[in-house]
């Protein structure tokens, strides 16, 4: 026998052996028992509960995480938080995996106000094929003349008008009569119903609309019709589990009598193709990555599904790797996950420290099948490919099966936005307008450098205070590059699928090409978005969630810029004003509607150093 075929056979003995035994039945059993379907009342509601949803009453494996169901406080309704939004449940569709949700201020108003993007955490949801997207115009004054595709809907409040449009048209003009543009999705059958006058556009927003779910897709099916049930299984490197009366599996539900032989036999021929392929392996095809396009998202599963994936992978983008950690080194250096510094989207962020004592932030990605692996690639090498002040360093990655972590340097002071955000508008911004400048020079510097001064140009496109973190100087660190986009140099035009971004933030071409073509001015304007909010453009008009979709803050600035200079500051002078002054012209040109009037972010570093007084406003967006 060959010598590196002869030592792993007393651990195949050992397993093979372990596999005929059958784990504890009672154990198996009760937790099939936990997760047998469950009708859930509320409200006088009654819906059907199974995997991958869960309730209060039910066990945490008997669901996945994010797919939390509640009723509300005051007991009218099921509701469900998707990407930290509350929304009422309607209806689930196990077989087609729909879960039809509508936004709680649309069930009982006769004219639904406020209308707001829809933004979903794509690694646990997707849009169904079964709705569309309207367009809706809101606080606008009458049309005239009126404009054919453009519908009314028919509840004026104050003098001012909403306005639908259920086509794909562009009309530009209605930006010059409305504060500011959503789009609402809605079931097409109702749609339908809406152009042949059977339905107002109210009721239509009123049925909701319907998301697909992504856990269980594939295996919990063939669980189901085997016998068992679905669950989580937060030890296993798939993250579920399939309960069945007398023992537990990653696949289906055997017999009890051959569950275990079978088993056995599998586990056996598992082992042998493990060693016949480490004896008889190849080295990583590194070629098969294209040198020219390597730092675009990778879009192969495998890309990000092994260690040595990611880092052939950065090898044939000419990067330096980072350090690889262990999972049981995460752990240690997090005490275990015990100090949590803020949850988003796609995982959690702990703090801890290394070894010689230096504090690191550690983001744990959570274990989904989604977009997780291309969110992790992306951050991988987005930050390993940049060297600069104003981004954050990466000091390493763990990747073992399922587990994803990235290790950060420790920012003390956080993110900026619990400086320049608050529900209180009456409240006195933390920094002087001073600091507040050299932070948005800063981060502007950071983005000139992502567009242009590395070798590989990296669009951000989730720009917003939270993603800005300041260490104990309170210099400025771009952070979070999970939705990045990365080309050659000279390619300007970026290729999308879905649109990106967090709501305010988000430029209209990435939810609507329309406006133009997606490049790195959709950064642009997020940055422009930060710089008015961090003027104090919007606490000094004091825009709050219940007066939002009555005043649309940039458009006030145009009115009386120089009063929210007055009052944008604290101790204001004729220097702090000017500054203030100058950050939100430079704000307002950053957000115009068509990509092509915006700067570009070395001119806007150019216009930030420049004097205020050779700045002129630009057109109303």
């Amino acid at each position: 026998m060959h010598p590196s075929l002869r030592s792993p056979l007393p651990s195949i003995l050992l397993l093979l052996a372990l596999s005929s035994t059958p784990p504890s039945s009672s154990e198996s059993y009760y937790r099939y028992a936990d997760c047998a379907p469950y009708t859930y009342s509320c409200g006088g509601t009654k819906i059907n509960i199974s995997y991958p949803f869960r309730v209060d009453s039910r066990a945490d494996y008997c669901g996945y995480p994010g797919y939390y169901v509640a009723c509300s406080k005051n007991n009218t309704s099921m509701t469900i938080e998707i990407d930290g939004k509350g929304y009422v449940v309607k209806d689930i569709d196990y077989l087609n995996r729909l879960i039809t949700v509508v936004d709680p201020p649309f069930v009982n108003q006769s004219c639904p106000q406020p209308y707001q993007n829809t933004s979903l955490d794509i690694s646990l949801y997707s849009y169904s094929d079964r709705d569309v997207n309207v367009t809706v115009f809101v606080n606008c004054t009458a049309l005239s003349p009126p404009i054919p595709d453009v519908h009314d809907m028919g509840c004026a409040t104050g003098g001012r008008h909403g306005f639908y449009q259920l086509t794909d048209e562009n009309h530009i003009e209605m930006f010059e009569n409305c504060s500011s543009m959503v789009v609402v999705p809605i079931h097409q059958a109702a749609a339908v119903e809406i152009g042949y006058g059977k339905r107002s556009f109210s009721d239509a927003v009123k049925g909701g609309f319907s998301l697909r779910w992504e856990a269980g897709e594939g295996w919990c099916r063939d669980c189901v019709e085997s016998g068992g049930r679905c669950g989580f299984d937060v030890l296993s490197q798939e993250s579920h589990t399939c309960f069945c009366p007398h023992n537990s599996t990653v696949g289906t539900c055997s017999p009890s009598n051959k569950g275990s032989v079978i088993g056995g036999i599998s586990l056996l021929c598992l082992f042998l193709r493990v060693i016949y392929a480490l004896r008889f392996r190849k080295s990583p095809d590194v070629g098969a990555f294209d040198r020219q396009n390597c730092c675009i998202p990778c879009r192969r599963r495998s890309c990000g599904n092994s260690a040595q994936g990611v880092e052939a992978f950065l090898r044939q983008c000419g990067i330096l790797a980072p350090k690889r950690y262990r999972y049981s080194e995460i752990k240690r250096m997090t005490k275990s996950f015990d100090d949590k510094l803020g949850q988003g989207g796609f995982g959690s962020v702990f703090k801890g420290a290394l070894q010689d004592g230096r504090l690191v932030a550690v983001k744990v990605l959570k274990a989904t099948k989604g977009h997780g692996g291309e969110e992790f690639i992306n951050e991988v090498a987005s930050i390993s490919r940049t060297s600069h002040v104003n981004i954050v360093g990466l000091l390493g990655f763990c990747l073992e099966g399922s587990k994803r972590a990235l290790v950060y340097d420790f920012m003390p002071n956080g993110s900026l936005e619990k400086f320049i955000c608050s529900d209180k508008s009456t409240e006195e911004p933390r920094f002087g307008c001073e600091k507040l400048f050299e932070i948005a020079l800063g981060v502007a510097r950071g983005l000139e450098y992502l567009h242009g001064g590395c070798s590989t140009r990296i669009v951000h496109f989730d720009i917003k205070p939270h993603n800005i973190l300041l260490d104990q100087d309170f210099c400025p660190k771009i952070s979070d590059f999970g939705l990045a986009k990365l080309c050659p140099p000279k390619v300007s035009v970026i290729s999308m699928a879905d649109a990106r971004g967090t709501v305010g933030y988000i430029a209209p071409e990435v939810f609507s090409r329309g406006f133009g073509v997606v490049s790195s001015k959709s950064d642009v304007y997020s940055y422009g978005m930060l710089l008015l909010e961090m003027a104090g453009g919007r606490r000094s008009i004091g825009a709050t969630d219940e007066n939002t979709s009555e005043v649309y803050f940039p458009h006030c600035l145009y009115d009386d810029l120089d009063r929210y200079c007055n009052v944008g500051a604290a101790g204001v002078t004729t220097e702090t004003r000017e500054v203030a002054r100058k950050m939100m012209i430079v704000g307002l040109w950053c957000i115009q509607m068509m990509p092509e009037n915006r700067p570009s972010m070395s001119e806007v570093v150019e216009m930030l150093k420049g004097s205020a007084t050779d700045l002129r406003m630009p057109p109303r967006p």
